[in-house]
């Protein structure tokens, strides 16, 4: 070995920790006295197992190993650094006085970056760990950018998947709001006027009524075409009838009156600040709007609604946009309790009837409003759960889902109301959702 290089490197070792294992006190110090002389840290040890203690304490930049030790050689001492996800990008260059091209190859498959062959000039000594010290730093700096660039294009592409969520959400509710205001508004012209000529064809009839009975009284033997007219159509009954038919039509009218008032509700158009709503009034409205899907068929009985709402008070907030967090929540939960039907006959469903709870609360620090909404649907699975809320994400067959209701519910509840929207579920034991909103 050279004890004086006539040429030194030019690369600067700043704080780089190399660790010297060899069991030869001689050569340790030799090494030892190499690296220190340029400003290298150095650290040695004797043995294998003390190399890897001494590697689990304090990470160095490089290692220079002896393959022939006492306990476990060079070659087992490496294999196990490799084996260590904390110490597996450490660069290992092999020392050995053993030059055969066999030992090489093998050490170069355990892991290591270079072999360097006793006795050794110091410039060589030097220019190798130059050289894969400056692999190893081009590499950190490598991954240091492709984390960097990783994240950047996350946040960008979460930035995107925001913006087109809210220019779904944006468009749907615009284009929801104009065709059932649109709707509404035609409704309630022949509505209204239906339901204001009700009013006067029920003073009508009893007016003709009352004629009929002074007719009855006064000529109470009419002739006989007219009693043979009286009988075919059985005016008894007619006269009897008739208000109940009236009471009918008026009780029909009204509740298109009320659907009409419902869409009107739910599709409120948001302005651009938040507006004092009751949020009870637009639960009933979205309620209202699935009636149909809640109603009993051949193959179920109803979809039992339990409201359980508490004393709450109005809400600044986007109703029209809280709407359809309330209509994606149930209509998934009415989805889940038809799979849940799926291979069951009408008179188990009866036994065992499909439930959606609506629970409202505040809670005891009186400062936000839960809104529960439960089912005792098919229940989800823990992989699904951390999913529900991502960007397309559907559990549905093609076509019947679109991965974009519950991220638009989402990003309604969080980033437009400062709240929180949560998923309990069990598979086999229903759903429920839950929407905090701070007051």
């Amino acid at each position: 070995m050279n004890d004086k290089p006539e040429m030194r490197i030019l690369y600067e070792p700043k704080d780089n920790l190399i660790l010297v294992v060899d069991d030869t006190t001689t050569n340790l110090e030799i090494v030892f006295g190499i690296l220190t002389n340029v400003g290298f840290k150095v650290i040695t040890e004797n043995e294998g197992k003390k190399a890897i203690c001494q590697v689990e304490n304090r990470l160095p930049d490089l290692i220079l190993l002896d393959i022939m030790m006492p306990g476990i050689d060079g070659f087992e001492t490496c294999k196990r650094l490799k084996e260590n996800s904390a110490t597996c990008d450490i660069p290992v260059i092999f020392m050995t006085a053993n030059s055969d091209t066999d030992s090489k190859v093998k050490g170069l498959n355990m892991g290591a970056v270079d072999y360097i062959t006793k006795p050794f000039h110091e410039e060589e000594l030097l220019a190798r760990i130059q050289t894969h010290l400056q692999l190893r730093n081009l590499t950190k700096t490598l991954e240091k950018r492709v984390a960097e660039r990783t994240a950047a294009l996350s946040r960008a592409l979460k930035d995107l998947q925001e913006s087109q969520l809210h220019l779904v959400q944006t468009e749907k509710m615009s284009a929801l709001g104009q065709l059932v205001a649109g709707v509404a508004h035609e409704i309630n012209n022949p509505v209204g006027f239906i339901h204001g000529n009700l009013g006067h064809a029920s003073v009508y009839f009893q007016d003709m009524v009352n004629i009929i009975d002074l007719y009855q009284q006064h000529y109470p033997n009419p002739v006989p075409e007219i009693q043979e007219q009286i009988a075919a159509i059985d005016l008894k009954y007619i006269l009897a009838d008739l208000p109940n038919l009236i009471s009918s039509m008026k009780e029909g009218v009204q509740r298109i009156r009320n659907i009409s008032t419902s869409l009107r509700t739910f599709s409120r158009a948001d302005s651009d600040r938040k507006v004092s709503c009751n949020i009870h009034d637009g639960i009933d409205s979205t309620i209202m709007i699935l009636k149909h899907r809640l109603k009993a068929s051949e193959e179920r009985p109803d979809i039992q609604i339990t409201k359980d709402y508490g004393n709450l008070p109005d809400l600044e907030c986007f109703i029209g946009q809280l709407n359809q967090v309330f209509m994606n929540l149930l209509a998934n939960a009415i989805d889940a309790l038809e799979e849940s039907n799926i291979g069951r006959t009408y008179i188990a469903i009866e036994a065992n009837p499909n439930q959606i709870l609506i629970q409202t609360t505040l809670t005891e620090d009186k400062n936000h409003i839960l809104i529960r909404i439960k089912d005792n649907g098919v229940g989800m699975s823990a992989d699904v759960q951390q999913n529900i809320f991502d960007y397309l994400f559907t559990t549905k067959p093609v076509g019947q889902g679109t991965g974009l209701g519950l991220s638009i519910a989402r990003q309604i509840v969080v980033h437009k109301h400062g709240g929180t929207l949560e998923i309990n579920s069990a598979l086999g034991q229903g759903s429920e959702f839950i929407i905090k909103l701070p007051i």
